[in-house]
């Protein structure tokens, strides 16, 4: 269901501090915002941004953006996150422009959570694991950067494995029931733990830029 929008959204991201308005001027300049040289770690379609918050928190060394195209996800994220830590910064941006924000070699890992599986085939360029979004990717990402993908959505899964496949990502890490697997330290995102109470099983991989 679409998110209705939120007339205070504007305002309030206008003046907040933990929201980039123009991410295109931070294009390989990512170091001198967080003030430090620690990696950077990527969620593209963020939502509210309870999964990259968690991380932020339990990882201080390791600089965070949030990415996600809709104004007002971003600010119901904003707002609900009672203590923002200082290595995430969130911003409202289309996906498909990534290139425009983060320099060749500039991202370690991009994390892709439940994102829209666009189940039809004429809509399959949209997916995020489409072989356009993987090739960006693979020129923000440095030197054997990583993408973790997770998805409740098991054609949207098979897809993405022919996609990194054909553009040649080493796959690895692969669960088909993540929850029912041995796992430590996941972090289930506000989709994954609604998925995962009504039955679903959730599918997860890490793929290495070739």
């Amino acid at each position: 269901m679409r998110l209705r929008r939120d007339p205070r959204a504007t305002s309030y991201l206008e003046n907040s501090d933990k929201v980039i308005q123009n991410p295109v001027e931070y294009k390989g300049k990512w170091a001198q915002l967080f003030g430090n040289n620690n990696c950077v770690h990527v969620e593209f379609g963020s939502g509210k941004g309870g999964f990259i918050t968690q991380l932020a928190h339990l990882n201080p060394d390791i600089n965070y953006i949030a990415v996600e195209k809709a104004e007002t996800v971003v600010y119901k994220a904003c707002k609900r996150a009672d203590d923002m830590p200082s290595n995430l910064y969130f911003l409202y941006f289309d996906v498909a422009d990534c290139l425009d924000i983060f320099a060749n070699g500039e991202v370690e890992r991009i994390y892709l959570n439940f994102s829209d599986p666009w189940p039809k085939a004429r809509y399959a360029k949209r997916r995020l694991t489409y072989r356009d979004f993987l090739d960006k990717y693979k020129q923000v990402l440095v030197e054997g950067g990583e993408i973790h993908f997770k998805t409740d959505n098991k054609g949207l899964f098979a897809s993405s494995i022919e996609e990194f496949s054909m553009r040649k990502w080493l796959i690895k890490n692969v669960s088909l029931d993540l929850h029912n697997d041995e796992q430590t330290g996941n972090i289930m995102t506000e989709y994954e733990n609604k998925f995962s109470q009504l039955g679903f099983t959730i599918n997860r991989l890490e793929a290495v830029a070739p």
